[in-house]
């Protein structure tokens, strides 16, 4: 046995002195890549998301396992104190509750998931986006009554009918009153005027305004503007002059007109980015670069932009605006093509929602002919490339930093939860996508020499490195 144990050693170091005993430049002409060998500017890089081409039919995919996550999880009845369904919305019991899923069906956030599922039906014809959407909305008019009336006898009610009923901020009747006023446009027998009425009274009326009309809290401090409160209030009054096409003229111009109060306080030139916090009054503003809520202000201008007419005096300013604002978005999307928490801070982390909001709206207003194609289609892609990683295997939207409020200093925002079951992903997500398959009927991306392009015609040519020809179409290069 020891014998046979020194054979296999000896064995060992005479293929190891073999292998050393070939020439430096034999070894190098074996192992070694180099220009003469490969061409190196091919070879694959090793991105940390996918690259290059993308297919409507891939992000379809994406959207429906988030649909059917989200379709599990935001179940429509109301439960009796036993647990037991209740069938009767005339007499709904005390103790009675919506049922809980893992999302509010009355939320802000799933106000921003109603719409984002309207477009997506408007994009890709499926029925059971705009079906998800009605029937919900069918539900809560349809119990609403039931649960004023235990209210008014009791003097209690279910928490989420309770922000339905009785709102008491922006967050709790913007993007649901919006939602459902695109809903009743689309399909006029939907019964959600009463609703319609009772959110856009407390927006009109409810919520606290400088004297200017521009939306303001006194927290943190008296008289804090929220730029969260542009998409939460701003919207809805501008979709108003479409829902009540008799009054347009009036709610054109008060969106219009508070959209210019908030960018006037709230948007920093030197980085083309808003801040998210202003303090009427204060000579040193805090300055901090949110990426939501940047997102919240660049969705409000697609969304005005989308209603206010052509010739309204203040859509050259605020197309202005938008394009300025999408120029400094793109300086700073990351190497993996998500934004950071802090959009100008790298150093944290990347954060899910914001980036899907910014590929909406990067992608929105290439559609609508508001930038080029050329120059942003890339961004929006390799955005969405990046979201799409972000969607696991059961459909649940992770890395999206849990609701949050306001603070002056950079730890709040760095430490603040990141979590699949923050309701914040979902909507922009699938807005997001929606978005991209239209940006991809109407152009054609396609990699040359290794980097994606977008082009307005298909590049047939099946070489990786092509130049155009007057037709439009590529030619390999030679």
């Amino acid at each position: 046995m020891k014998h046979s144990a020194h054979i296999r050693l000896l064995l060992g170091v005479g293929i190891l002195l073999s292998a050393y005993s070939c020439t430096p430049n034999q070894q190098n002409k074996e192992a070694e890549i180099n220009d003469m060998t490969t061409p190196l500017h091919l070879l694959k890089p090793e991105y940390k998301v996918p690259y290059g081409e993308l297919s409507g039919t891939q992000i379809k995919a994406d959207i429906d396992r988030v649909f059917t996550y989200i379709e599990k999880n935001t179940p429509v009845r109301v439960l009796n104190a036993e647990g037991n369904e209740v069938t009767d919305y005339h007499a709904i019991p005390q103790g009675a509750t919506l049922d809980r899923g893992a999302f509010r069906i009355g939320s802000y956030e799933w106000g921003v998931t109603y719409q984002a599922l309207l477009n997506a039906y408007l994009a890709t014809g499926d029925e059971r986006y705009k079906d998800y959407v009605t029937r919900r909305f069918t539900f809560l008019s349809q119990v609403a009554p039931g649960f004023r009336k235990l209210y008014e006898e009791h003097n209690e009610t279910d928490t989420q009918m309770e922000q339905i009923l009785h709102p008491r901020a922006l967050d709790d009747a913007g993007a649901m009153c919006c939602a459902m006023m695109k809903a009743s446009q689309m399909d006029s027998t939907l019964q959600l005027s009463e609703l319609i009425e009772n959110y856009f009274k407390f927006i009109e009326h409810g919520q606290y305004r400088l004297p200017d009309g521009t939306f303001a809290r006194h927290r943190p401090q008296y008289n804090t503007i929220w730029l969260d409160d542009m998409f939460m209030g701003i919207p809805s009054i501008a979709y108003r002059g479409v829902y009540k096409a008799e009054q347009a003229a009036k709610y054109f111009d008060e969106a219009a007109k508070i959209s210019r109060q908030f960018i006037e306080r709230m948007f920093v030139p030197e980085k083309n980015l808003y801040r998210h916090g202003y303090v009427e009054g204060l000579s040193q503003q805090p300055t901090y670069h949110w990426a939501r809520a940047n997102g919240w202000a660049i969705l409000t201008n697609c969304e005005v932009l989308d209603v206010l007419p052509e010739n309204h005096p203040l859509r050259p300013f605020l197309l202005e605006q938008l394009r300025t604002h999408i120029k400094g978005l793109a300086n700073y999307q990351s190497s993996e093509g998500f934004w950071h928490q802090l959009i100008d801070r790298n150093d944290s982390y990347l954060e899910t929602s914001a980036t899907a909001i910014y590929v909406y709206c990067i992608a929105h207003a290439i559609n609508k002919g508001w930038i080029d194609a050329i120059t942003y289609g890339p961004v929006a892609q390799l955005g969405w490339h990046a979201v799409s990683t972000q969607i696991k295997s059961e459909g649940q939207v992770d890395g999206t930093c849990v609701g949050t409020g306001m603070a002056f200093d950079p730890a709040f925002y760095y430490y603040r939860p990141a979590n699949y079951q923050a309701a914040h992903g979902y909507g922009p997500v699938i807005w997001a996508g929606a978005e991209m398959i239209r940006l991809l009927d109407k152009w054609h991306p396609r990699t040359n020499d290794s980097g994606l392009h977008y082009y307005d015609v298909e590049q047939t040519n099946p070489s990786p490195l092509f130049y155009l020809t007057e037709d439009g179409k590529g030619e390999a290069v030679k």
